[in-house]
């Protein structure tokens, strides 16, 4: 009989880290919104030179929490603070699991007093979705899950649209379309502006270095809306962004979008492993890269690491305080930007020209991620010292750069190698976005995250820009 759950697949498979490397999930989709309007070289340049729209209507997910307990339930699940959390503000929001491991992150809006709305990747919706339907929490909630990867023709609807302004001309197109100069925001607070006849509720938000907005509403004013953005920004050089260009801003901007959410193992998360379908993000999602290990606790990351330490506040009980109690303050592995040599990466495309020679896996352009979760062994000297955990190229930069996470006493400007590509016999794993190839070693330089210079002298002071190194 099939498994109906987490917990259940888990038992089946017999190795989470064996399920998950193999999982025949596919490639990720990022869904709806067409692959490129221009092409993916001149919407990534824009983002630094004129200005961009950023579609990001179809592929988060959506939980809208209302109650009196709304904001205890959120107090219990994050790391962060809710204190001097007011209306109109809000929050780059981190659950980690009891042994203190991310489980995933999202954007949490603080809407009115008791009404508060998650946006971001399925595993963190999930867990708070557990927590709010099982707790006994005095609250309301909505769930809006992402659009479908492939609708097949079917019509696509959600609750809301959101649309992102960035780059160095989105102030200007901004003030055009709000008829006058905008309210004064401070970054990731709220307000409203005008966008022709609608009034809409938007956040200061940087994706892109620059100052720019995030503006949502009901969805069937998404199109009309749209279309008077782009109408408004044409003379400042606007540029709509498509799937295949939007998902590598974060390369540039330094946040790592999917790390292995950590539910796996916790005794004390049996209960909602239970609670999760046999076909949720976190039984059908997949492993990709050279490191391999038997435990899939050696996938997890903690907050520290992942660039979140200055979110950490013990100021209230939350589910991993105790685990992260005892390593706070000690050394941790820290956030990098890798930038891959240009003479390593030529040779992995120059092995598919040559016919009768065994091929490197394919460097996909401009996002190269081909799964879930991407873990590439980072070695010094032939020893493991980090993970480099999402690649692609940036055509601003000129350069395949990767995000990831290297031990303390790695320095800036350091040399390291890169393992690309999976060790298995036979060449990889039997994920479907796995050719058989074999494994190159690439040089990467340790640089700052942000890698934009934009992003990291523009940026409010931030999580993404106060890890230092």
């Amino acid at each position: 009989m099939a498994a109906k759950n987490l917990e259940e697949k888990l038992k089946e498979a017999g190795n989470a880290v064996e399920m998950l490397r193999n999982s025949q999930i596919g490639a990720y989709v990022y869904p709806v919104v067409p692959a490129e309007f221009t092409n993916w070289r001149d919407e990534q340049a824009a983002w630094r030179k004129t200005a961009v729209l950023f579609d990001q209507s179809h592929h988060m997910a959506e939980i809208m929490l209302e109650g009196p307990d709304a904001l205890k339930l959120i107090g219990r699940l994050g790391i962060n603070s809710i204190e001097n959390f007011p209306v109109n503000r809000a929050k780059q929001f981190v659950p980690v699991s009891y042994s203190g491991h991310v489980i995933g992150d999202v954007i949490l809006f603080r809407l009115a007093e008791e009404q508060f709305l998650m946006v971001g990747r399925a595993p963190t919706i999930n867990w708070v979705e557990f927590h709010a339907k099982t707790g006994g929490y005095n609250l309301t909630y909505d769930r809006d899950d992402r659009s479908p990867s492939r609708p097949m023709g079917k019509p696509v609807v959600r609750r809301r649209y959101r649309y992102q302004i960035q780059g160095p001309n989105a102030w200007q197109i901004l003030e055009k379309l709000n008829g006058g100069p905008l309210p004064e925001i401070k970054f990731f607070n709220m307000g409203e502006i005008n966008i022709g006849s609608r009034k809409v509720r938007c956040l200061r938000h940087g994706m892109s270095g620059a100052p720019g907005l995030e503006i949502w509403g009901p969805y069937e004013e998404g199109e009309e809306v749209r279309a008077t953005i782009l109408e408004a920004g044409a003379e400042f050089g606007i540029v709509p962004v498509g799937s295949r260009a939007y998902a590598t801003n974060t390369l540039e901007s330094g946040w790592i979008p999917s790390p292995l959410p950590a539910v796996y193992t916790d005794p004390e998360m049996k209960a909602y492993r239970e609670w999760l379908p046999a076909d949720s993000y976190e039984a059908t999602g997949s492993i990709g890269g050279s490191f391999v290990s038997e435990r899939i606790e050696d996938y997890y990351v903690t907050p520290y690491e992942l660039g979140y330490g200055p979110f950490v506040k013990f100021d209230h009980d939350f589910i991993g305080r105790e685990a992260l109690e005892k390593i706070h303050g000690q050394p941790h592995r820290k956030k990098v930007t890798f930038a891959w040599n240009a003479d390593d990466v030529a040779k992995v495309f120059r092995s598919m020209m040559e016919p009768g020679i065994d091929n490197y896996k394919y460097i996909d352009l401009p996002l190269s991620n081909y799964a879930s979760a991407n873990y590439d062994m980072v070695t010094k000297n032939g020893k493991l010292v980090g993970f480099s955990m999402f690649s692609g190229y940036s055509f601003n930069e000129r350069s395949m750069l990767s995000l990831g996470i290297v031990d303390p006493d790695i320095q800036l400007g350091d040399v390291l190698t890169l393992v690309w590509g999976e060790p298995e016999a036979g060449g990889g794993t039997k994920k479907t976005t796995v050719e058989r190839h074999k494994q190159i070693e690439i040089r990467v330089k340790v640089s700052p995250v942000p890698y934009s210079r934009d992003a990291r002298e523009n940026y409010a002071d931030s999580w993404r820009t106060k890890q230092a190194i």
